[in-house]
């Protein structure tokens, strides 16, 4: 029989479908949205490796890897803005003699602003140049070129190297996902979700004595925590029916955000879910109020997992260009963004300022959202990108 407490759960937490993921959880309110069953109770004979260390770990490799593969669909209808405006280092370098070193740093200098590279790092890219070309080290067009790209690059992977997800070893992993309004973030936490579930759905070999069985690890939970937009819910639900994920959401208009990421990431503790997937409300950066709340969503979720949140990725426009810069700095002051998240890469794109999020506060890009279908956020690759936005 449900406790008087558990009852008032119910009337705070709403499902999203008719009928319970476990029959003996009715009380909880929580539901399935799609078909995944559960994996049968065999006597605690079996032991999932996906709680061992290794697993997230492995998990979080495998998206990585998926990059290489898709390199040309990332980044060949993004940055066109930004690749034009660089063009003209071409023509510079094209017939470049060491007389002309000063007029042409001097323009490339201005391509590297104009393209939203922030003057601090263009400063520090043009001065290496400089000081190489002056000392023999490039004694071609071709070599400032790959001296430059090199140059990009090293700032990306130095301070931006840990590129896959940290997901710990305790199930479940939690992430959370942050940002302004209008950035995209629960979009992208379903197409997180979709990548996951794809990349996580591996045989993974369960133990029972002499006797091996081999179990797709792919349970994910959803948790609406965007309390403040009506249609946030409705949209995540959405999504979890696409990516066949299960949801928590508030029946309340004024539940906290906090109350229910609590309420999602006990649920996935209790029933076994590999990862929980936390939305959270759109909001301003320079709303002190606001943010105070994304620091109660943190500590809400670390009493429940020690550790938890694994990632707190913050999603990006990256059509505003050096605008996500103060964003960034905000939002990682708060609640300490683990990773970027870059979303509406089409060809209004600027590239530039997302060498400088990384440079200056040291956090990587680990997905850029190349398109509106499920399959169009992909794991984020410096060399591809710097190519890119070169070529």
């Amino acid at each position: 029989m449900a406790s008087s407490s558990s009852s008032s759960m119910c009337a705070s937490y709403s499902s999203v479908i008719s009928r319970p993921f476990y029959k003996s959880q009715r009380q909880f309110a929580f539901f399935r949205t799609g078909k995944l069953g559960s994996v049968p109770d065999l006597g605690g004979r079996f032991r999932c490796m996906a709680g061992q260390t290794g697993f997230f770990t492995k998990l979080g490799r495998l998206i990585k890897e998926k990059a290489k593969s898709d390199v040309e669909k990332i980044f060949s209808g993004g940055f066109t803005k930004t690749r034009k405006n660089l063009a003209v280092i071409d023509e510079l370098l094209l017939y470049w003699n060491l007389s002309d070193t000063d007029r042409v740093l001097d323009e490339l200098e201005e391509a590297l602003l104009v393209s939203d590279f922030g003057p601090k790092i263009t400063i520090k890219i043009v001065e290496n140049l400089r000081e190489d070309i002056l000392s023999g080290k490039l004694k071609s067009g071709t070599e400032i070129k790959e001296a430059l790209k090199q140059n990009v690059l090293d700032l990306l992977t130095t301070k931006g190297r840990k590129t896959e997800l940290q997901l710990g070893f305790r199930k479940p992993a939690v992430i959370m996902i942050v940002g302004v309004n209008g950035g995209g973030k629960t979009t992208s936490l379903g197409k997180l979700a979709y990548r996951l579930k794809k990349e996580g759905a591996k045989d993974m070999m369960v133990n029972a004595g002499s006797l091996f069985v081999s179990l797709k690890i792919n349970q994910i939970l959803m948790a609406a925590g965007d309390t403040f937009r009506a249609a946030a819910g409705d949209q995540l639900e959405i999504w979890a029916e696409r990516t066949d994920c299960e949801i928590v959401r508030a029946e309340s208009e004024k539940a906290k955000a906090s109350s229910v990421l609590t309420q999602a990431v006990k649920k996935g503790k209790e029933l076994g879910f590999d990862i929980v997937l936390c939305d959270t409300s759109g909001r301003l950066h320079t709303n002190y109020s606001l943010m105070e709340e994304l620091i109660s969503c943190k500590k809400a979720v670390s009493k429940v997992v020690a550790g938890a949140p694994n990632e707190i990725l913050l999603v990006l426009d990256g059509t505003t260009g050096l605008n996500m810069l103060p964003q960034a700095r905000e939002f990682n002051e708060v609640v300490g963004v683990t990773g970027l998240i870059l979303t509406k890469l089409d060809g209004s794109a600027r590239g530039g300022c997302v060498v400088s999020v990384v440079d200056e506060l040291g956090i990587p890009v680990k997905f850029v959202g190349v398109g509106e279908r499920v399959e169009d956020l992909q794991p984020f690759d410096a060399e591809a990108f710097v190519n890119a936005i070169f070529s």
